[in-house]
């Protein structure tokens, strides 16, 4: 299969090593001029946990192909479309008019309605789905994270599309293993306001990696995604369908966060991802709490412990 991962993120980079060992042609589109500052090759230095519950660690400098230009007559089969949330539209848009005959897997963060988010792409060439991997490039340049077995992939209606099946075997072929979403809506909205959650009290404490082993901060994490469970509800979602999804968040926080803090402490490859988000400006934090705070003022929903953390991811102004 010839894939485009656009963009040359995280989640790009290690899920196009991935597909590209299983033996597909993995190209990487990314802005004018990026090509020639990236380099030939992306070092890597990653836990793949598809070898069981310790991992693989890969140190490797992966030859990558870039391309700066995308024709609508291109020949890939597959774009994987995997940048923030807040970057989705734009993204969409310009992916509008050059998707060819290829499929898109949206695979990420949504906080919108999932066809509202992507607004412009033809509806009948989309997949939906959401890594299980994470980490961050270095000041060296050094791309250092985990990739997990499994993969999240879903449906908006529980039908899985032609586009659907090959994606999914294409992940079953490179050794992933297939976690069903039938309402994918409601499990990357819980997800995310579960990022919420994670992600303010890492803007608190200075980035992702300061939660490393910290029960306090899991447990100010897991309080404030438990106090933003009926912004769900109030969005439509019927949480008695998806027990299993939000009982993390309403177990008891002593338990729960001290589980948690053992897990990044001790699990090498939760660790590792963690442990890579040290970026203090990074946007994506701060804009996953303004957007969620922005939705629970919108609707009426209290939501004091994320609110709290308001002046960590204000915009400002000059």
């Amino acid at each position: 299969m010839k894939i485009l991962m656009f963009g040359r993120g995280v989640i790009s980079t290690i899920y196009g090593w991935a597909l590209e060992q299983a033996g597909h042609d993995v190209e990487f589109y990314v802005r004018p001029g990026r090509a020639a500052a990236y380099g030939d090759t992306i070092d890597l230095d990653i836990i793949d946990a598809r070898h069981g519950i310790r991992g693989r660690q890969v140190r490797h400098a992966w030859p990558v192909r870039y391309r700066e230009t995308l024709a609508a007559d291109h020949d890939f089969d597959l774009i994987v479309l995997s940048v923030g949330h807040h970057r989705l539209p734009e993204a969409a848009e310009f992916l509008a008019s050059r998707v060819g005959r290829a499929t898109v897997l949206v695979f990420g963060n949504i906080w919108a309605e999932p066809l509202d988010a992507v607004a412009g792409l033809p509806t009948d060439r989309l997949a939906w789905g959401f890594p299980q991997a994470g980490g961050g490039f270095d000041e060296d340049g050094v791309l250092r994270g985990m990739l997990l077995r499994s993969v999240i992939l879903g449906t908006l209606d529980g039908h899985v599309s032609e586009q659907g099946h090959e994606v999914r075997r294409m992940f079953h072929q490179a050794g992933f293993r297939i976690s069903e979403q039938p309402d994918v809506t409601a499990w990357l909205w819980i997800h995310f306001i579960a990022d919420a959650g994670m992600h303010s009290q890492g803007l608190m404490a200075g980035s992702l990696s300061k939660l490393v082993g910290s029960t306090s901060g899991f447990r100010e994490a897991l309080l404030t995604t438990r106090e933003l469970l009926p912004l769900l509800t109030a969005r439509g979602i019927d949480l008695s369908e998806h027990r299993r999804s939000v009982l993390l968040y309403r177990l008891p926080v002593r338990l729960s966060s001290t589980a948690f803090a053992w897990v990044t402490a001790h699990l090498t490859s939760i660790s590792r991802s963690l442990r890579a988000h040290t970026d203090p400006t990074a946007e994506e934090p701060r804009a996953v709490c303004r957007d969620t705070l922005a939705e629970a003022r919108r609707l009426g929903v209290p939501a004091p412990r994320l609110e709290a953390v308001e002046p960590r991811f204000i915009e400002t102004t000059t």
